[in-house]
């Protein structure tokens, strides 16, 4: 009988234990929850590398084998063959490419590349960090923009201006069926005023209305201390089909967009960047479907195809898309009151011209024949014309073209 009573005992200190060790992970504090959130993020988003590179801006880039990429997390992907080249480039893509000379503008590469390159099959992946992901409002919308940054020309009620808290400056086209973009983009390093506000220039393929089905791909280059821990200019993508809510993402942070280029890391620094009334950079980028794929396609510069974002991850642009939109974004978060100084483009208005302003140039469309061709009826938009202005030009050596940007804060834009 004593014995019943002995192993009843250690059955009620088993199962006190078990209580209490349950009670323990009950009681794991905010902080212990967030370590292990991001410890199980960190692991999901920093893949296997065959080798890493230390760049001289702090990024570490991992080469990470072509088939190991974040995109085959992707339930859809599981068994995907890599198409490791597009079936059709657009047509007219190497037509082009004539520019004044006075206006030649020197090649780009990548910082990280100053210390080496990712061998063949890798890819090259910007590693994160931890406290990339502490910078965010939580893991969960760690690498994704808010809601309601996209520009909607058509919409503006003045009572609402900053209610999404972004400001632009762009030009567009709409009322056709389109099936790529493509622009030739000077690039700046502007100035951030919050660590919480950034400054892009890209362009944007979308399709849908602009409620909660807006379907967005979008290429350029940025400046986000949020997002990367400093004020370089980065070479960034993004996408979404649900009007930047539950899907998508900047770079590869998430699976989608599948990268098949060794050469090229997504949120880079891009090196040189432009100086006010001294040497201009530009890149080049287009984006374009595969009419027999039907995937969406990337290309930086004239030398590098990057990857595709698969036609299933998206509704409207499955089919094509509705509007094109290029220009520049900057995160106005009226700290204090006032308009931020945050600067769009190189800071300086459309008027001042080259060397000064930024400008996008040999902005073109992909049409249904997979042609290159010039943008009809191009219009411009912004909200505060006093604080961030586009002016729309066009000539033999350019094309379609425009200035855009400004310095945010000034007498006119308090």
């Amino acid at each position: 009988m004593a014995a019943h009573v002995c192993v009843g005992r250690r059955l009620v200190w088993l199962l006190a234990a078990v209580v209490c060790l349950s009670c323990a992970d009950g009681r794991l504090s905010g902080v212990e929850k967030q370590n292990l959130e991001l410890h199980r993020h960190l692991k999901r988003v920093n893949k296997a590398a065959v080798k890493s590179i230390q760049s001289p801006d702090g990024d570490i880039i991992d080469c990470v084998h072509v088939s190991h990429q974040p995109a085959f997390d992707h339930p859809f992907l599981k068994n995907h063959t890599i198409q490791m080249r597009p079936a059709f480039h657009p047509e007219g893509l190497f037509d082009e490419n004539k520019v004044a000379s006075e206006k030649k503008s020197k090649p780009h590469v990548q910082l990280w590349h100053q210390n080496g390159r990712c061998p063949e099959n890798t890819i090259p992946i910007r590693r994160t960090k931890k406290d990339d992901i502490l910078r965010a409002s939580s893991v969960k919308r760690y690498g994704k923009k808010k809601h309601k940054s996209i520009p909607h020309p058509l919409s503006i009620d003045p009572d609402l201006l900053n209610e999404s808290g972004h400001q632009h400056a762009i030009a567009y086209v709409e009322g056709d069926k389109y099936y790529g973009a493509k622009a030739t983009i000077n690039v700046w390093e502007p100035k951030i005023q919050q660590s919480n506000e950034f400054s892009l220039s890209q362009l944007w393929i979308l399709g849908g209305s602009f409620g909660e089905d807006l379907n967005s791909i979008e290429a350029g280059w940025q400046v986000s201390p949020d997002l990367y821990g400093d004020n370089n200019t980065r070479l960034f993508t993004y996408w979404t089909s649900d009007a930047y809510q539950a899907t998508g993402c900047y770079n590869l942070l998430c699976s989608g967009f599948i990268q098949i280029n060794s050469e090229v890391a997504m949120g880079a620094s891009i090196y040189p960047i432009s100086n006010f009334q001294s040497s201009q950079y530009d890149i080049s980028i287009l984006i374009w479907k595969d009419p027999k794929e039907g995937n969406w396609w990337m290309q930086f510069g004239n030398d590098y195809v990057l990857g595709y974002w698969p036609a299933f991850l998206f509704s409207y642009l499955a089919d094509s898309a509705s509007m094109i939109e290029w220009g520049g974004e900057v995160v106005n978060s009226e700290a204090d009151g006032e308009h931020t100084s945050t600067q769009m483009g190189s800071g300086h208005f459309p008027e001042e011209g080259f060397g000064k302003a930024s400008y996008f140039r040999n902005i073109q469309v992909v049409d249904e024949s997979n042609n290159l061709k010039a943008p009809k009826g191009v219009g411009s938009f912004t909200e505060q014309s006093n604080c961030y202005d586009v002016q729309n030009g066009n000539n033999g050596d350019w094309g379609t073209y425009f200035y855009y940007g400004g310095p945010g804060k000034n007498s006119n834009c308090p």
